[in-house]
């Protein structure tokens, strides 16, 4: 079991990286560093908003309009580290001290 545990937060780490990842994308596409035009960028970034979008979307509808500044990846990098430490760390401690 505390291997399963391991694993789902190493898997919510990694999803870290990845909204991190399109965050920084979408800032370099933003402030033309990179050609959005491009078919790599393009398959990059379209593999990226395939992960995180569906995540990012309900977090944004439920957000207040805040204009150009979008905050949604703030709100969900706090829900992945949340999970991570605070629930999957009480399960971590149930199964030790029972065990």
């Amino acid at each position: 079991m505390l291997r399963l545990i391991d694993f789902l937060s190493y898997l919510i780490q990694l999803y870290v990286y990845v909204v991190i990842a399109g965050v920084i994308l979408s800032w370099l596409m933003a402030f033309g560093v990179v050609n959005p035009y491009n078919q790599t960028v393009r398959a990059i970034w379209q593999g990226l908003n395939a992960v995180t979008e569906p995540l990012l979307r309900p977090i944004r509808n439920m957000m207040p309009n805040l204009g150009a500044i979008d905050i949604s990846p703030v709100v969900l990098l706090l829900l992945c580290f949340f999970v991570q430490s605070v629930v999957l760390g009480s399960i971590r401690d149930l199964i030790l001290a029972s065990g």
